[in-house]
């Protein structure tokens, strides 16, 4: 297929902040300008910033109904009641059901505690009537959702009138009208004074369990060795690395690399893991082998292992999700190539403003992986369709300029259901209406988008000479992590490299090796050899990249990891 361009969108510079950031900092100027472009503008909000401290976490009694929630589980506690945590089969759910189940175990007989995570397959995202069920039929009368809960109202009614009460710890923005729990912990919900909106579903159970610490006069170290698990959550669930998520995870990797659980060391031995762990091998190593539970299997097997105080036993659940996460890359990677293989067969996909695609024999487990990939290599709006029981399920990615969920809406005539949000969303639909759907799915995508849509952008913070890139000036750069949505890793752009050994590797990738002004690079791009191969070797480059560290032969240097390359004289 052709190689598709990407347009270079340069972020604004703020000239005035950034010259005053870097009389306060000291620091380099292309650093000082990513700064103030993150509306840090003072040497206290760059402090704040750079070392996020514990002390500047919110109380956790400024959430709404955190008191009547803690005052419920203590109740709950002080009659011996049977309480049943509930969580979804993710790393968000996973870990929040983890760290509320074992901080509980540490205050209450076990005997009176357990916990629930939904089958994927048989029971679907979120609470379902078959937990409410199980929670009836063996007598718990109080019910903690967590990640889940906030639009289930119909049943927690059920539950309700049928003795259980529930609490709700969730992120997930609400309906219209609340479900009629005894407390719902949402950030999001009207009239919530809690002053930071996006923490993830587990960062809002690690803000009950530290509300019951300090109810019962309980040390910090009661609570604050959860962190790691809120860490994984933020990276996995790719919430926003701002304000409270920033700091909760720049302390729980800390956590991770000082004095991790016997579960995420167990997690990181078998992962291969070397040196720190940083964001990324949370969110792109760590994760997955959690998600991958849920996917391919059991999901209680996460909680098993981040619950388990055995070495030996720790080790053995982390090797089954090692077993999970291998069978999971094989299935997706399979199906991926048949799906690209009959999108490229069938000439009439190349015109179409949607990639839609469905096979019963898919696993619907990977389906939202193979869409996220499928978005990644033809850059539409993807839905990837496989058979469920009587129905079909789709999972869905979109593209800037595509509201999924409003064009869905347009299509619920011939669906099921369906969920989500812009850019990602779920449905189920009767077999006999996928060519229709096919066919007004496209049409709704035709009518939305323009040709400029299907051109990925990349946002690139500043140029930069090659000059600049000082061990110094990566050693700041690292001191801005954790990276993630709205603080993401800088993107840079260098003009006009002398392409002084560059070569193909293992056919898709491109080893650079570029100077300018006697000064030398190495560097990677993956998969970009098909766009390489189109420029003249005595071109000057122009290329757009993050900056990173390789260890190769215990010598550590930096590189250019490319994101792209065009020739200088391409105008960009």
């Amino acid at each position: 297929m052709p190689v598709k361009e990407k347009k270079w969108n340069f972020i604004s510079q703020q000239e005035d902040p950034a010259i005053a950031l870097q009389e306060a900092l000291k620091i380099n100027r292309t650093l000082c300008n990513i700064l103030t472009q993150r509306s840090i503008l003072s040497f206290e909000e760059a402090k704040s910033y750079f070392r996020p401290s514990l002390e500047n976490m919110h109380s956790p009694w400024l959430m709404k109904d955190m008191e009547i929630a803690v005052a419920r589980i203590l109740t709950a506690i002080a009659e011996n009641e049977k309480i049943i945590i509930y969580g979804d089969y993710d790393v968000d759910g996973t870990t929040s059901v983890a760290i509320v189940f074992d901080f509980l175990c540490k205050i209450y007989d076990s005997n009176y505690l357990e916990y629930y995570i939904p089958n994927r397959y048989k029971e679907g995202y979120g609470l379902s009537k078959a937990g409410v069920d199980y929670a009836v039929e063996n007598k718990f009368t109080l019910l903690i959702a967590l990640d889940c809960g906030i639009k289930s109202n119909e049943l927690i009614e059920e539950a309700k009138s049928r003795g259980v009460e529930t609490i709700i710890c969730d992120h997930h923005i609400p309906g219209k009208s609340l479900p009629p729990a005894v407390a719902i912990l949402n950030a999001k919900q009207p009239d919530c004074p809690y002053p930071y909106k996006e923490l993830c579903g587990c960062g809002v159970g690690f803000k009950l369990i530290h509300a019951i610490s300090h109810k019962l006069g309980m040390p910090d170290t009661a609570y604050l060795p959860y962190l790691e698990l809120v860490a994984t959550a933020i990276a996995a669930d790719i919430v926003p690395m701002t304000g409270e998520n920033r700091l909760l995870t720049f302390h729980g990797l800390k956590q991770v690399n000082s004095n991790p659980s016997i579960g995420i060391k167990a997690l990181i031995e078998l992962s291969g893991l070397i040196g720190n762990v940083n964001i990324t091998n949370l969110g792109y190593m760590i994760g997955p082998r959690i998600n991958a539970a849920g996917r391919m299997d059991d999901a209680k097997k996460a909680v098993s292992l981040f619950i388990e105080t055995d070495k030996t036993k720790a080790l053995h659940i982390a090797s089954l999700l090692q077993i999970d996460n291998k069978s999971r890359k094989e299935t997706d990677t399979l199906i991926t190539e048949e799906a690209i293989t009959m999108i490229e067969e069938n000439p009439a996909e190349q015109h179409k403003k949607s990639t839609v695609v469905y096979s019963p024999s898919w696993h619907k487990g990977v389906i939202g992986i193979v869409a996220s990939r499928l978005l990644d290599r033809f850059y539409k709006p993807t839905i990837v369709f496989t058979k469920s029981g009587d129905v079909i399920a789709g999972s869905v990615r979109s593209i800037p300029g595509f509201n999924i969920h409003e064009g869905l809406e347009e299509c619920k005539d011939l669906l099921i259901g369906f969920g989500g949000h812009y850019f990602a969303a779920g449905m189920t639909m009767a077999p006999e209406n996928i060519e229709l759907f096919k066919k007004k799915f496209d049409e709704v995508a035709s009518s939305k988008l323009t040709p400029t849509d299907f051109i990925p952008v990349i946002n690139i913070d500043a140029e930069v000479t090659l000059g600049e890139l000082t061990p110094s000036f990566f050693s700041i750069q690292e001191q801005m992590e954790p990276f993630g949505p709205e603080n993401l890793k800088p993107i840079f752009c260098v003009r006009n490299v002398k392409n002084i050994g560059c070569k193909i590797v293992k056919e898709h990738h491109v080893r650079f090796v570029v100077e300018q002004d006697g000064i030398i690079f190495n560097g990677i791009g993956f998969n970009l050899a098909e766009k390489y191969i189109t420029i003249p070797q005595e071109d000057t480059l122009d290329l757009v990249f993050t900056l990173d560290e390789n260890t190769y032969n215990q010598q550590t240097s930096l590189q250019l990891k490319v994101i792209d390359v065009v020739s200088s004289h391409t105008k960009k």
